[in-house]
C-alpha cells in the first residue's frame, strides 16, 4: 500500500480527541475532544470552528445535511449544525454518573452503535448498545473500553474492540435488520504485538484500520486479521481513523494528551492534534442514520 507524508489537519490540540466523521454530504470532517466536551470541524475553506457542550460527547452518525445524532455522556441528541438546537432522542445510561459515552459509528442499515465505559476506566463497567428506528438495545457487556466499531463492506460483520484487553472481535450479523446473531469470534490478538486497539475503519476492500494507542500508528488488517501494514504519526495516543476527501482515499486521525508528561509532550509538540495522510485505499462513506 502507498501513503504520502503525514501532515497535520487541524494544530488544535484536544485532550482526547475521537469520533472522527465525514459527512458525505457536507464533504466536512468533524471530531470530538472528550475529555474537552467540545465538537471540532473545518470547512473546505479551512475555517475552524468548535462547538461545546455542557457533558462529554464523544460520536456522532449524520442524520441529514444539517443534522448529527451526537451520543454524549447521558444519551442520544439531535444537533442542528445551524443553529445549534438540540434535542434528546433517547437516554443512554443516563442514571449512572460514573460512565460516559466512547467509540461509535453508524451501520448500514441505518442503525447507531456506541459504546460506553467508566469515566476513570473502570474494569467491566462498559457496554455496546444499538440504536435502530426507535430502540436501544445493550448488545455486548461486560467491556471495559469498548472501541473499534466499524462494519464490513457487505454487512456481514460488526467489528469491535476492548482496548483494556487487547483484543479485536468480529461478530456476525442478520442480513435483514443488522441485529448481531451468534456469539463474538476473536478477531486480531493485539497482545502479540504488545499494542491496544483504539477506533477503527473498514475500507472499500474489507482491511481493517485500527488506530494503536500508545504506538504511534494505524495499523491496516485483512478480511482474515492478518496484519499488512502501518501508517506511523508524530504522536504516541492515535485514537480514532476516518476515509474522507472526494474520492475516500484521504486517511485522518485524531491523536490524545490525556496523561502525558511535559518530557512527552516536549518531545510530541503534536499530541493532540488531527493528522491526514494520502493513501491509494478507498474508503466507505458513512451510512446515514435512521431515527
Amino acid at each position: 500500500m502507498k501513503y504520502s507524508a503525514v501532515n497535520t489537519y487541524d494544530s488544535r490540540a484536544c485532550t482526547l480527541g475521537e469520533g472522527l466523521l465525514w459527512h458525505p454530504q457536507r464533504q466536512q470532517l468533524f471530531w470530538f475532544d472528550i475529555l474537552g466536551n467540545r465538537l471540532l470541524t473545518r470547512t473546505d475553506e479551512a475555517q475552524a470552528q468548535v462547538l461545546c457542550f455542557d457533558e462529554h460527547v464523544s460520536a456522532a452518525g449524520w442524520v441529514d445535511l444539517n443534522t448529527l445524532l451526537i451520543a454524549s455522556e447521558s444519551g442520544l441528541y439531535l444537533f442542528d449544525l445551524d443553529n445549534g438546537g438540540r434535542e434528546r432522542v433517547c437516554p443512554l445510561e443516563a442514571d449512572n454518573p460514573f460512565t460516559r459515552s466512547n467509540d461509535g459509528r453508524a451501520d448500514l442499515w441505518g442503525g447507531f452503535w456506541i459504546g460506553t465505559m467508566g469515566k476513570a476506566a473502570e474494569t467491566d463497567a462498559g457496554a455496546i448498545y444499538r440504536y435502530y428506528r426507535g430502540e436501544v438495545r445493550r448488545l455486548l457487556a461486560p467491556l471495559t473500553i469498548p472501541n473499534a466499531i466499524c462494519f464490513s463492506p457487505d454487512g456481514g460483520y460488526a467489528y469491535f474492540a476492548d482496548t483494556a484487553k487487547g483484543t479485536i472481535w468480529r461478530l456476525a450479523l442478520e442480513p435483514e435488520s443488522g441485529w448481531p446473531r451468534g456469539d463474538p469470534e476473536l478477531f486480531i490478538d493485539c497482545r502479540q504485538e504488545g499494542v491496544n486497539p483504539d477506533g477503527a475503519v473498514v475500507d472499500s476492500e474489507g482491511r481493517l484500520w485500527n488506530a494503536q494507542w500508545g504506538a504511534s500508528r494505524i495499523a491496516c488488517y485483512d478480511t482474515a486479521g492478518r496484519f499488512l501494514s502501518a501508517v506511523t504519526f508524530p504522536a504516541s495516543q492515535i485514537s480514532c481513523p476516518a476515509f474522507g476527501g472526494a474520492d475516500f482515499g484521504t486517511l485522518f486521525a485524531t491523536s490524545a494528551r490525556e496523561g502525558l508528561s511535559d518530557e512527552v509532550l516536549h518531545e510530541q509538540p503534536e499530541a493532540g492534534c488531527t493528522f491526514v495522510v494520502d493513501t491509494d485505499a478507498r474508503g466507505q462513506p458513512e451510512p446515514k442514520v435512521l431515527l
